[in-house]
């Protein structure tokens, strides 16, 4: 998403937060944010019907794109009361999410030790049926 999109979700202007994010440039690398190609710009306003830069109105430079950990950080440098219930949300997912981790995680052992447990016993039977099928098979009389 865009930084006007953003804005308008923290409850801020766009100005405003580029502010921020530029005050704090530290804190967004290239893996966090970028800014649009002039191509994709166009292309992008072409899209969105966003009205024409030349004259009055429009962007007169390319918006900056953030990615799931730009928002995060997003949610962390600004100031605003709706910005703060962001990043509590984001910090609440990110426990959730490492709990959901390590259920798996005990899942998947408690699948590999009965997997163990049952192997050897199917072993045994398989080797029964195995045994039984390699039986020569005697001629009725």
């Amino acid at each position: 998403m865009v930084d006007a999109d953003f804005a308008k979700r923290y409850g801020v202007t766009t100005s405003n937060l580029n502010k921020a994010v530029q005050g704090n440039r530290e804190r967004f690398p290239e893996d966090f944010m970028f800014c649009l190609t002039k191509n994709e710009r166009e292309s992008s306003t072409f899209q969105s019907g966003i009205s024409n830069k030349i004259g009055w109105g429009g962007r007169r430079y390319s918006p900056f794109v953030f990615t799931e950990q730009g928002v995060a950080m997003l949610s962390s440098v600004l100031r605003t009361e709706r910005a703060v219930q962001i990043n509590i949300a984001i910090m609440r997912a990110f426990v959730y999410l490492r709990r959901l981790t390590v259920s798996n995680e005990e899942l998947q052992r408690k699948i590999e030790s009965m997997e163990k447990k049952f192997d050897a016993r199917l072993q045994a039977v398989f080797s029964t049926i195995k045994q039984t099928l390699e039986a020569p098979i005697l001629p009725r009389r």
